[in-house]
């Protein structure tokens, strides 16, 4: 092996488990409100893009890594999706739909 493909190798393994703790954690709690998901949808989007280059290099520790990107940034936007809370009821938006009442109104 030459020394261009063993860092290769070694930052794939890198790059990969530096992401692992962030994907262990979305899997255990479901609490995915601290990532946008825009800034996962976009990921997503360049990352179909960045594959027409990627794929069009030698295989080797790119594809590799790359492969890694793709498949959990996908995870990430699915759990975004299937795990985001709906907003929560505050006091200000509380009964926003409901008709006040006569007395609120002023009337008797």
């Amino acid at each position: 092996m030459n020394i261009p493909l063993i860092a290769g190798s070694v930052s794939t393994v890198l790059f990969a488990s530096s992401m692992l703790p962030m994907l262990f954690k979305a899997v255990r709690t479901k609490d995915l409100a601290s990532y946008s998901l825009s800034n996962i949808t976009l990921t997503n989007i360049a990352n179909a893009v960045h594959s027409f280059y990627v794929f069009d290099l030698p295989a080797g520790p790119v594809w590799l890594l790359h492969s890694f990107y793709v498949v959990t940034s996908a995870l990430m936007l699915v759990w975004c999706l299937r795990y985001r809370k709906a907003p929560a009821e505050t006091p200000a938006t509380r009964g926003h739909l409901r008709p006040m009442p006569a007395a609120a109104m002023g009337r008797k």
